[in-house]
C-alpha cells in the first residue's frame, strides 16, 4: 500500500517528489518509495540524506522505512559507505510485498549496522519504528530526568 493510499496520507511534515520517488518525511521517520526501474544506490540516495539533514538538522537520528511498492535494484553494500560517512538511523524497516523483496531485505541486513525488520505491511513498519523510538526515548529520560 502506498502511503497516499493509507492512514499516514496527509500526516507528514513534508512530501517530496524526486525523481528516485517519493519520500515522506514524517516527525519521527521517513518513507521512501522508491520508482519502478531506478537503481538506487549511495550516490544519488546521498540526495535524500542531504534533504533529510535540512529537513531535521544533521544531529537527530531518525528511522527509514523503505516502502517497496515498486521493483528496483539497490547494492546493498552501499550501506558500508553510508556508515562510513558518519550517517546514522535510529532503525530501518523494510516493507516487501513479494519473495525477492524478502530475500533483498535478508542480503541488507547483512550489511547494515542499523536495526533492521521486515514487515508485510506499512501499519506494521510504523508501529516497529515509533516503538523503538519511545523506548529510545524512555531509556535517554531515565539518563537524563532532570530534562
Amino acid at each position: 500500500m502506498r502511503v497516499e493510499e493509507s492512514k499516514y496520507n496527509n500526516l507528514y511534515e513534508k512530501k517530496i517528489v524526486h525523481h528516485l520517488g517519493n519520500f515522506y518525511f514524517f516527525k519521527d521517520y521517513v518513507i521512501s518509495e522508491i520508482n519502478e526501474g531506478i537503481h538506487f544506490n549511495y550516490e544519488n540516495g546521498k540526495e535524500i540524506i542531504d534533504m533529510a539533514y535540512e529537513h531535521y538538522g544533521e544531529g537527530i537520528k531518525v528511522a527509514y522505512i523503505s516502502n517497496r511498492v515498486n521493483s528496483y535494484s539497490l547494492d546493498p553494500r552501499d550501506w558500508i559507505t553510508f556508515y562510513k560517512e558518519r550517517h546514522k538511523l535510529e532503525a530501518f524497516a523494510i516493507v516487501a510485498y513479494n519473495k525477492i523483496g524478502i530475500m533483498n531485505a535478508v542480503l541488507e541486513k547483512l550489511f547494515s549496522q542499523t536495526r533492521i525488520g521486515r514487515f508485510d505491511n506499512l501499519d506494521e513498519a510504523v508501529n516497529w519504528v515509533m516503538t523503538i523510538h519511545k523506548e529510545k526515548e524512555t531509556m535517554a529520560n531515565q539518563k537524563n530526568p532532570s530534562e
